[in-house]
């Protein structure tokens, strides 16, 4: 009678032991597959996959304090390419400097007007001259804002009898504002000013 009392304690203990053990367990599954899913989910939404002829290419969403100074330069870079470079066309000309316009403020409206003012677009266009512009390098400080900013590069004025390459330096400063359509990296130019536009060689054509 005693012994199949004891029989039946330690199936019950056994039985305990197994049932513990088993909750444990599947809590445990349950904990780390509940993880391993949020961490995927997490993953996923870090993917954005761009659809570029035809194919869809896979990117990276990523903080945009890790691109500032990438973005930045591409910032300046595209400022500067849209306000030089020119060519005997008052529409592309008129379509280069609306859309430079929008990436500053009104110390590039200010320089634009001065060059109106002065017929460089006309003379542009009457004189059949080309300008592009190429970046030699572009210096930034993103330790604080707004950031300031330095441009090197040349300006290459080709005209029907000759080719004039002139060094061009720029300085200013780069506020955070709103993306938009017309900016898409979401800084604004300000202070912009010309510290150096001189000419350095010039070649018969």
């Amino acid at each position: 009678m005693f012994r199949k009392a004891k029989n039946i304690d330690t199936a019950f203990r056994g039985m305990r032991n197994f049932t513990i053990a088993f909750v444990v367990g599947y809590t445990l599954c349950g904990g780390l597959l509940m993880y391993t899913c949020l961490d995927m989910v997490r993953t996923i939404q870090g993917k954005i996959y761009v659809l570029a002829n035809g194919k869809a290419l896979e990117a990276y969403a990523s903080d945009r304090r890790d691109n500032i100074p990438v973005e930045a330069r591409d910032h300046i870079k595209s400022f500067h390419q849209y306000f030089f470079n020119l060519s005997p066309d008052e529409k592309y000309n008129q379509s280069n400097i609306k859309r430079a316009l929008y990436l500053a403020d009104e110390s590039a409206k200010q320089a634009y007007d001065n060059l109106r003012e002065s017929n460089y677009y006309s003379n542009i266009v009457s004189g059949n001259v080309s300008q592009a512009i190429t970046v030699d390098s572009i210096l930034i400080n993103t330790n604080a804002t707004p950031y300031y900013f330095r441009f090197y590069g040349k300006q290459e004025i080709t005209r029907p009898s000759s080719v004039t390459i002139r060094n061009l330096v720029t300085e200013g400063q780069l506020r955070n504002v709103n993306r938009s359509d017309n900016n898409a990296h979401g800084f604004l130019v300000e202070k912009w000013v010309t510290l150096s536009n001189e000419d350095l060689t010039t070649k018969p054509r």
